[in-house]
């Protein structure tokens, strides 16, 4: 199963994996708001990603890597996570009939440990970090006989990602600006792979938190780098990059922008203000990194990645009291 590893991240790929992807799910919606174009002075549509059944779009990718996983009547699987890949690596396994094993940091997001459980999956808590959970599974990898299933190296997650970016230019063939969350890079790396594909002229940004700032850095000093890992968004709390998406979005990304922690919670006030939706930490910031980069996407096109609603209620609720200059909206009130 090591060659599932090997495969190929291309264009032709990513139509092969929404055969598989469109038998569970259906494509999510692309919206354009009024309020946000108006703000931005763009014309601004979000993709909603977190309308699917996990609430993230990494659904897409477990679901094709579990289809191939099933084909070759793999024993089970195993990943480490924060919270969406293990998600969706769960819930696709729990839908082939599959047993998964689920490591995550000890402290996690409770919102995201119980989504974990009610697949089935177990859920083994250890370590600090993200790295620090990844520690254990090679060991339980070997004990067990399971399929260990990064959550960045793995060409046919990265292929699966890439059916929601097939979706946005079906129905917004002239986009000119994506912008998307990055965290251990699957979501970029498939952006990019399948973007430029049909829009070769299209500008494709990352937005990273400041306090996890691994991605950024590698795609800036244009080889893979470790960094402080301290960020409260579970979407970007990774402590280095990651190979195979890193040397993608190390050439394909146009920029890159960086959310402070108070900027990542009025990400999440921004989107249930203006689009009426709950959103996670990533998941919401590209309303924000947009916002920062407002006079370069002035009078385009711009789809901003909503790519997850897995927000815990201390989250919500600190983005809520920390809400005021982007929505006008007072706590106090």
């Amino acid at each position: 199963m090591d060659s599932l590893k090997q495969a190929p991240i291309s264009i032709t790929e990513t139509v092969r994996a929404r055969s598989v992807v469109q038998n569970f799910l259906k494509p999510t919606q692309l919206t354009r708001y009024q309020a946000l174009s108006e703000l931005l002075e763009a014309d601004v549509y979000v993709k909603h990603e977190n309308h699917h059944p996990t609430g993230t779009f990494k659904i897409r990718g477990g679901v094709n890597l579990i289809h191939h996983l099933k084909k070759k009547n793999a024993k089970g699987v195993i990943t480490f996570s924060t919270g969406n890949h293990g998600i969706s690596i769960a819930t696709a396994a729990a839908w082939h009939d599959m047993q998964a094993t689920v490591v995550v940091p000890e402290n996690n997001n409770p919102v995201k440990n119980r989504a974990i459980i009610e697949t089935g999956a177990e859920l083994v808590e250890s370590g600090r970090t993200f790295e620090e959970a990844s520690k254990i599974v090679d060991r339980l990898c070997r004990e067990r006989g399971l399929y260990y299933a990064h959550p960045a190296n793995e060409p046919l997650l990265i292929n699966g990602v890439g059916t929601e970016f097939l979706e946005i230019v079906e129905d917004l063939p002239d986009i000119d600006v994506m912008i998307v969350p990055l965290g251990a890079g699957s979501e970029a790396a498939a952006a990019i792979t399948t973007l430029r594909s049909f829009c070769p002229r299209i500008e494709i940004i990352g937005v990273q938190g400041a306090n996890s700032p691994a991605a950024y850095n590698s795609w800036k000093s244009k080889q893979i780098s470790s960094a402080a890992n301290t960020t409260f968004a579970g979407g970007f709390a990774t402590g280095t990059a990651y190979e195979i998406p890193f040397q993608i979005y190390s050439t394909g990304l146009d920029d890159f922008v960086l959310l402070t922690e108070d900027e990542i919670y009025e990400s999440i006030a921004m989107a249930l203000y203006y689009t009426h939706n709950l959103a996670e930490g990533s998941g919401a910031s590209t309303l924000m990194a947009a916002e920062k980069i407002k006079k370069r996407i002035k009078g385009k096109k711009v789809v901003l990645q909503m790519s997850g609603c897995n927000a815990s209620p201390e989250e919500i609720h600190k983005a809520i009291a920390c809400a005021s200059f982007k929505t006008g909206y007072n706590s106090s009130n």
